[in-house]
């Protein structure tokens, strides 16, 4: 049974419900409203509670939701990165045997480092400089990410609206969705930054201080560090609302004044961006060439965006990068979305996929006020902000949940404006709306225990890798479990061991193995490819003090031998 079907079966109850019990509750919950709402209107304690909450809820699940093993593609790079950065390097040289480590989203060449931007690395270095294991930056990173939420709902929303907005996100994306349990660090950061810049753009316009414009900046620093390309679809808007403010409103501060304030954030901006470049040198041969570049132009043949045509196919070495990035694959999605009735489904997918993550089921109610939050002057800027980051996916080709991170306090913004208008609305003079806003946060708060004891409960959560439904996801705990298992066992074996790992043709391709630690010779498990008899007898022998193993990967089964002598090549066999 599937979390999913319970959240909207709940969700259709409470829909149904008021229409005959309109003053459901009625007796109990402003017990609860009235104690939040005082408490609210202390907008410091409020926006720390929500932060500590965080933290604290998610550090008293460990025993149901333990901390994640790494298990995707994603995971292992964004480590690779955090490991590089342990070693204190940018980057890391090629390695001798590279044909046989070669996997998605990491690149061989110029250098051998995760091919995407560095935020997140550096956020799981820290937690494991710091804390002793990298999710714990993570975890902290979340904790910050719902509180800066909170934080920016405050310069928009009455105080008990964003602190309610607050307590959502905990229940969302601070406990369950795959943003905190796995160890892709791009939602919470870029959340984080898109929150400072849009609670910084009202107060600073309202009181211009050092702090607003600092905050703005670090937000924006944050976002190009991890995500620039939604990064400048949020900060258009937000640009374009200050340069009117610094030219036409009343209230605008002299050139002399602004230029005051404005220097502090665009040299942290200047100097983030220059850093980027310099790790884009030190990666990737050029100051001027992006992370992805040099991957995408190596191994993918689909384009990221709609305009763009298919690339010939390269020259792969493995079966998995040929599944991942070809026919069976990019590719396939690709020709799917450019068919005659395949770009419109596509784009109705990703705005259910994303309304869906950030609410669920139980939250799809008060989206009946739309029309209203659409015409509602106090959130126009919001809904400009919405339909430019509309515009930015409809031309992308791909679409992952943490794209929309830097929107995500506009997101919650905007719903819970709705709620407010909801919570108004009447019925043949009933308080409908009233109950329905009140339902759908407590089916909310349900479902948390839910997702919490979905396996006592016998609920089978969404399995990897149908991450349609990532907002079902509710931990970790199913996956990434066999390669754990064995790479700890070879971990306590003595001497060094090789591991070649070898695909059936059911593999799901994103479940990859061969993932290596940024010094992958002085490593006591190595991981590669399984290529062709002669070509692994040539690694064996490159590692000729490692014993070496095989490892069959299947979809649903895994087996580990000793490396048979028997698939080696008798003319050149040792």
């Amino acid at each position: 049974m599937r979390l999913m079907i319970i959240e909207s079966g709940l969700a259709a109850i409470i829909f149904l419900l008021p229409m005959g019990w309109p003053n459901i509750g009625r007796n109990w919950f402003p017990r609860i409203e009235r104690p939040l709402a005082r408490f609210a209107r202390k907008k410091n304690w409020a926006v720390a509670a929500v932060g500590l909450a965080a933290l604290l809820l998610r550090l008293a699940i460990l025993p149901i939701c333990p901390i994640p093993l790494p298990f995707c593609t994603d995971d292992f790079s964004f480590l690779l990165a955090a490991d590089t950065f342990l070693h204190g390097r940018l980057t890391n040289p090629t390695p001798a045997m590279w044909v046989h480590f070669e996997t998605i989203h990491v690149s061989m060449q110029p250098t051998y480092m995760s091919m995407y931007f560095p935020a997140q690395g550096l956020l799981l270095a820290a937690g494991k400089a710091l804390f002793g294991h990298p999710w714990y930056g993570l975890l902290i990173t979340s904790a910050l990410m719902c509180a800066a939420l909170c934080w920016m709902l405050q310069a928009w929303l009455p105080p008990t609206w964003a602190l309610l907005g607050g307590g959502i996100a905990i229940l969302q994306l601070g406990l369950f969705s795959y943003w905190i349990n796995t160890y892709n660090a791009a939602g919470t950061i870029t959340a984080l930054g898109g929150a400072l810049v849009l609670g910084a753009l009202p107060r600073f316009k309202k009181h211009p201080r050092h702090r607003y414009s600092l905050l703005m900046g670090i937000g924006v620093a944050l976002i190009a560090l991890a995500r620039p390309y939604e990064g400048v679809l949020l900060c258009l808007p937000v640009a374009g609302s200050l340069g009117y403010w610094l030219c036409f409103e009343k209230n605008r501060p002299s050139p002399a004044t602004a230029l005051r304030f404005m220097t502090p954030p665009l040299a942290l901006i200047v100097a983030a961006v220059a850093w980027l470049g310099y790790y884009d040198y030190r990666a990737f041969g050029s100051p001027f060439t992006l992370p992805y570049t040099v991957n995408r132009a190596t191994y993918a043949m689909a384009p990221y965006f709609i305009w763009q045509h298919l690339r010939p196919e390269p020259a792969y070495r493995n079966e998995e990068l040929r599944k991942f990035y070809g026919y069976e694959g990019e590719v396939k999605f690709f020709l799917e979305i450019h068919s005659p009735y395949g770009f419109i489904p596509n784009a109705l997918v990703k705005a259910v996929e994303g309304v869906l993550f950030f609410s669920g089921a139980a939250l799809l109610i008060p989206l009946i006020m739309a029309r209203r939050v659409l015409l509602d002057r106090r959130v126009r800027f919001l809904v400009l902000c919405l339909l430019i980051l509309m515009a930015g996916l409809v031309i992308e080709n791909f679409l992952i949940l943490h794209y929309l991170a830097p929107f995500t306090a506009v997101f919650y913004a905007l719903g819970l404006q709705a709620m407010r208008h909801l919570r108004l609305w009447k019925m043949a003079g009933k308080p409908v709306g009233l109950a329905w806003t009140r339902l759908a946060v407590t089916l909310c708060v349900v479902m948390a225990g839910v997702r919490l004891y979905a396996r006592p409960l016998h609920i089978e959560p969404q399995r990897f890798p149908a991450l349609t439904s990532n907002y079902v996801w509710y931990g970790p705990s199913h996956l990434g479990i066999e390669r754990n298992q064995i790479e700890t066992g070879l971990q306590n074996l003595p001497g060094k061991q090789l591991v070649i790992v070898r695909y059936a043709p059911d593999h799901i391709d994103v479940d990859g193995w061969v993932y290596n630690s940024a010094d992958i010779d002085n490593s006591k498990v190595i991981w590669a490819q399984d290529i062709d008899p002669a070509s692994n007898l040539e690694l064996m022998r490159y590692y000729r003090d490692r014993k070496v193993w095989l490892v069959q990967r299947g979809r649903d089964s895994v087996a580990i031998s000793p490396y048979p002598i028997l698939d080696l090549p008798t003319a050149v066999a040792p």
